[in-house]
């Protein structure tokens, strides 16, 4: 800005703001996903949100050492993720609800109704011995929430010397050598965190429960002193030699449970202390939502289909009430496996037919052009079951393939005819006859053509079937994209003066933003004007307003929409008619 005083002659070098300031387009393929995980660790904490960014980095904060990432219960959360990956999807963000199905074995309940979770082999590391049979297993007490990263050293050692036994005399011959012979099945323990010791070394261990006192300790007894680690014997056929643990460092596994009567509460989470999905509505980046294991939850009896209907208008509201900030998350719901007509209990996604899903939707109730929804589940490779096949809610494979057509056409372009990655097959084979009864009724079907395998055929949201202008995902998406873009890249012109040359720049700021849209083919239009409209005038702006410190900009976009239906006429012709 120029100053306004001069006094001492001389030069004077301003620099002058003349030009409007670019708008940058906000990102609309981040994924927030809620569920089991196999394990919680690298700073990882339950209930919270944690950035992901690739496969590699999932399995750091919530898989074991050396695991593959998913669970023995087949928790839908690690299907969902890694179908995020594989389909093109970019960072995204993971609310861990435990590391256990709520009710697991071994959990008992305090008369204050709180959790008691004592030591389980399903969260557990294994250690294995020389020839990789099951040795230990171990894991972080469940009361030690303060510890992360704790490893367990396991080296050799030798048998314990008699002075060191107090119900043992020092021995006075001096042909008898402190230390006795055959020391292979010794080996000793220690736990640290990174490079500090946090315990041990717990010495001359023994795998022989019925060990001499003389000699050594059996491991069980030993660690029981323990205030980290819970250890638990595996090993029960074989000497002692041959039940020790090999030698090496194993990171133990950190416990994590979820209460039965926490569920619902914990998946809900709360805005305050950033947790479950309203913890995800707390982050800027986080443009669409899913909660792959509510369906876990309700096919194992731990909510009903009411709560699953609960969380879902969670969702959708949640994605829907951005105020002050405008609208632009999407919720990408799974069709629970029902049959309504018979029982609000869950079936096998295979005996879910279309008329079905149509049933569920009419009782469901909800409409939004904030959601979306696709029928019927993915059949996908399970690595814990020897690559056989899983059935797995579609929500993460949806939305990667929505990231990736991002990237590749514009978020402009219809998320639809695509090939999901990782599908080998789904629930149940829609034909052309029953997707005219589901596509109308806003339900996304996932089809297989002949010669051109698994697409996804459908691209609407789940807005009332009569409500044509946000009838595609595309365009939802499209329009809250611009409205984003536009209200964080004019943050600028707060507390500007209001006159004639703010409104000029503001007009310039957004008419270079929408032309550049234009150009990459999402607005309709042969030309600029006939794509988009900018208007900030006195019209709007009237003395009065001004006098309230408002600025009124008004703004018309023609977006293009996803040719869904085409149709060729075609007719006998002769040159003479």
């Amino acid at each position: 800005m120029a100053r306004l005083d001069y006094f001492a002659p001389g030069v004077y070098v301003e620099e002058v703001d003349r030009g409007s300031r670019p708008i940058e387009g906000i990102s609309m393929s981040v994924a927030g996903f809620v569920g089991l995980t196999e394990d919680i660790r690298g700073g990882a904490q339950r209930l919270q949100p944690m950035l992901v960014s690739n496969w590699n980095q999932y399995l750091d904060y919530f898989a074991r050492p050396g695991s593959n990432g998913f669970t023995d219960f087949h928790a839908y959360l690690p299907f969902a993720v890694r179908g995020w990956f594989e389909n093109g999807g970019g960072r995204c963000w993971v609310v861990s609800l435990g590391t256990q199905l709520p009710n697991g074995s071994g959990e008992q309940s305090n008369a204050n109704g709180a959790a008691q979770t004592p030591f389980s082999l399903a969260n557990a590391t294994i250690i294995p011995t020389v020839s990789a049979h099951p040795s230990l297993s171990t894991s972080i007490k469940p009361e030690r929430t303060d510890l992360d990263r704790v490893s367990m050293i396991i080296e050799p050692d030798v048998p314990r010397p008699f002075i060191e036994h107090p119900a043992i005399e020092r021995s006075t011959d001096e042909s008898v050598d402190d230390v006795l012979f055959d020391p292979e099945d010794k080996f000793q323990i220690k736990v640290i965190q990174g490079e500090r010791i946090l315990e041990g070394p717990y010495r001359h261990l023994s795998m022989d429960s019925e060990v001499d006192p003389t000699m050594g300790e059996f491991v069980g007894t030993a660690l029981q002193a323990s205030s980290i680690i819970d250890l638990a014997i595996l090993a029960d056929q074989g000497s002692p030699l041959w039940q020790k643990p090999a030698n090496g460092i194993y990171e133990v596994a950190k416990y994590e449970l979820v209460p039965h009567a926490d569920l619902d509460r914990d998946i809900s989470g709360q805005r305050s202390d950033r947790t479950g999905i309203r913890g995800l509505f707390e982050i800027d980046e986080v443009s669409m939502i899913a909660c792959p294991d509510l369906m876990l939850a309700h096919r194992e009896g731990l909510i009903n289909l009411d709560q699953v209907h609960s969380i879902m208008d969670l969702m959708i509201t949640g994605c829907e009430t951005a105020v002050p900030s405008p609208k632009y998350r999407m919720a990408v719901l799974d069709l629970p496996p029902v049959q309504p007509d018979r029982s609000a209990r869950a079936v096998s996604a295979e005996q879910q037919k279309p008329q079905h899903a149509m049933q569920w939707l009419n009782e469901f109730g909800r409409r939004s052009d904030m959601a979306a929804i696709y029928y019927p589940w993915i059949k996908v490779a399970n690595p814990r079951d020897q690559g056989r096949p899983i059935l797995v809610p579609p929500c993460g494979h949806m939305m990667g393939i929505w990231c990736h057509t991002d990237e590749t056409r514009g978020v402009h372009k219809a998320p639809a005819n695509v090939q999901p990655r990782g599908v080998i097959g789904m629930a149940y084979e829609v034909n052309f006859r029953e997707q005219e009864l589901l596509n109308p009724l806003g339900i996304n079907c996932i089809r297989r053509f002949p010669n051109r395998g698994i697409r996804v055929w459908g691209a609407r949201t789940l807005i009332e079937p009569d409500n044509v202008q946000w009838r595609y995902i595309s365009v939802r998406r499209l329009m809250s994209y611009i409205e984003k873009s536009i209200e964080l890249g004019t943050q600028w012109a707060v507390f500007e003066p209001n006159d004639e040359d703010l409104w000029a720049r503001v007009t310039r700021t957004v008419s270079n933003f929408l032309e550049r849209i234009w150009r990459e083919g999402a607005l309709f239009g042969s030309s600029p004007a006939e794509a988009f409209y900018v208007k900030c005038d006195a019209e709007l702006n009237t003395p009065e307003t001004m006098m309230l410190g408002r600025l009124y900009v008004e703004v018309g976009v023609s977006p293009v929409r996803p040719a869904e239906f085409v149709i060729f006429r075609i007719s006998q012709w002769a040159p003479n008619q």
